[in-house]
């Protein structure tokens, strides 16, 4: 598709961070479901739609994550809780909506993009 390593690799951070959380939370009392994945080249981004059957977000809306404070000890580094921050920090758009028992998450990933992380 003609798409720079840099933008391959940070859709590949969301795509494996966002699949993560459906079969980690969504489908956590199912044990299996099915994960539906488009994605469109439109000009200079990835448009792309998730949608799954499992449980909704939490307050129905997508997680803000948060920065983890990392000067410290290497045993007392937290597990987990960064996924949404780099899924906020590498997308330019990001939609949740559910409807009729279905997640449906909708986000658009720059193909002309630099690392965007701090």
């Amino acid at each position: 598709m003609g798409i720079a390593p840099q933008a391959c690799g940070n859709a590949e951070i969301v795509l494996a961070e966002v699949l993560n959380n459906v079969v980690e939370h969504a489908y956590a009392d199912h044990g299996r479901g099915v994960i539906e994945i488009e994605i469109e080249r439109r000009r200079d981004v990835l448009d792309v739609h998730v949608r799954d059957d499992g449980r909704p977000m939490p307050r129905g809306e997508i997680p803000l994550g948060r920065p983890h404070d990392l000067d410290v000890p290497p045993h007392a580094l937290p597990e987990g809780g960064f996924g949404w921050l780099l899924v906020r920090e590498l997308t330019e758009t990001l939609e949740y909506h559910r409807s009729a028992n279905r997640n449906e998450l909708h986000f658009c990933l720059a193909l002309t993009a630099t690392n965007r992380i701090n």
